[in-house]
Formats: C-alpha cells, sequence, structure tokens
C-alpha cells in the first residue's frame, strides 16, 4: 500500500518537469498523510494543471464522506472492475506528484519505517484517480469535493522485503497517455500499471519521527544507519 509520501521538490521544477501550464506555490512537504490535500496534475481543454485534492476518494454515489479514509488506494489488480474505481479509470485520472515515499518493515514485535525514492531524488508521478463528490448536506451552491486515490501493484525487488505492495510509479514517457482525456477504455491503461524497476530506486530506514502525523519536517527523511529511535 501506500500511506504516506513526501513531496519536497520546488514548483518551479515541477511546472518544468511536468510541462504546467502555470506556476504555483507549494510547501515542502515531508509526511503527506491520508485525508490531507495532495499535489496532483490533471488535463483539460489541452493544457495540464496543478490541483489539491483531498487524498482518500470518495465515489460520486457514496452516502458520506467516511468512505473515503478507507479509500486512499486502490488495487491496479481490480480497478477495472471494481465499482468505486472502474469510472474514475476511465475518465478522471490524474499524477500525484510525490520524491519519496514510506513503507513500515514489520521486524519482530515492531514495525521500522523506510524512506523509499528515485536513485537521483528527482520527483515523479504515482498513478492517481480522482472523483467529485457532492455532500448532500451540503448548501446550495456549494462545490463539490474533489477527491483521490493511489493505485498499488505488486512490490518490486527492492521492496518486497520491506511490504508486499507499491504504488504505482507512472514512467515518464507515459504521463500523456494517463492523462489523455480521449482515452476512455481500460485495457491501454492496464499495462502501466506494473512495478517500477528496482534499480533506479532506493530504501533507508529513517526514524520513528515519521510515524505521527503531525510530523512534518526534514526529520522524517533523515537516514537511520544504525538504531531507530
Amino acid at each position: 500500500m501506500c500511506g504516506r509520501f513526501t513531496l519536497r521538490t520546488p514548483a518551479s521544477q515541477l511546472v518544468q518537469q511536468f510541462l504546467l501550464d502555470v506556476d504555483s506555490q507549494l510547501t515542502p512537504r515531508f509526511n503527506i498523510a491520508p485525508t490531507q490535500r495532495v499535489a496532483a496534475v490533471r488535463q483539460q481543454d489541452g493544457a495540464r494543471q496543478l490541483v489539491g485534492l483531498r487524498w482518500g476518494m470518495i465515489p460520486s454515489w457514496a452516502k458520506d464522506a467516511s468512505v473515503g479514509s478507507r479509500m486512499i488506494n486502490a488495487r491496479g489488480e481490480t480497478v477495472a472492475s471494481k465499482p468505486s474505481f472502474r469510472s474514475a479509470l476511465k475518465r478522471r485520472r490524474c499524477l500525484v506528484l510525490a520524491d519519496g515515499y514510506y513503507e513500515w518493515k514489520k521486524e519482530g514485535s515492531q514495525k521500522h519505517p523506510y524512506f523509499i525514492r528515485l536513485r537521483d531524488d528527482q520527483p515523479f508521478a504515482f498513478a492517481g484517480l480522482w472523483e467529485a463528490w457532492q455532500d448532500p448536506m451540503a448548501e446550495k451552491g456549494d462545490p463539490p469535493r474533489e477527491t483521490c486515490t493511489i493505485i498499488t501493484t505488486d512490490a518490486n525487488e527492492l521492496s518486497a522485503s520491506i511490504h508486499d505492495r507499491m504504488p504505482v510509479i507512472l514512467d515518464a514517457a507515459d504521463h500523456e497517455l494517463w492523462l489523455d482525456p480521449d482515452l476512455q477504455e481500460a485495457a491501454p491503461l492496464q499495462p502501466l500499471l506494473r512495478p517500477y524497476p528496482s534499480g533506479e530506486m532506493t530504501a533507508d530506514p529513517v526514524s520513528t519521527h515519521v510515524n505521527k502525523p503531525a510530523h512534518d519536517d526534514p526529520r522524517c527523511v533523515e537516514i537511520q544507519r544504525t538504531l531507530f529511535d
């Protein structure tokens, strides 16, 4: 699964790397957690837009928002068939921007956090889906709540020793296809939902400081070469 991640990269670099049409101000994040807002890219009217989406997808047909906290991830193997995700896979895909994520490895009775990222520490995009949900109790004229989920797949060789699942990290060459609003068939997208190559990634143990979502500072990504604190 993917339950925490980072986005420390300056906004100016993200604008250039992900071909965004406008600049934006982003605060460096070291511990993004479910139900918080994430930076995502959608394509609309021929341009890529950087938007903020709440992490934890609420299907349009949901009766209340509580379901969102249980839908932070969607399994790549079943995303095309599950009622909660299949419509979004066809029509509402996005890139969720990140430059690292955390996973916890069980060792005895304890779980130790690891920080997983690309070897060059460059930003990347998770395969994401988004939805717009209208609260039935909202005031007239209130906009719908826009939420998202991150697709997961089997772990690659690097991360398998830590956890059996990992988020789908899209190759940069596949971003255009993933965002293409004219593509509304699941079959051409399924091959993209694969593990990222192990040789291009690295994983390091970090402090249990990251365990608390309220901790959102550089200490979260400090590598612990010996004992965990």
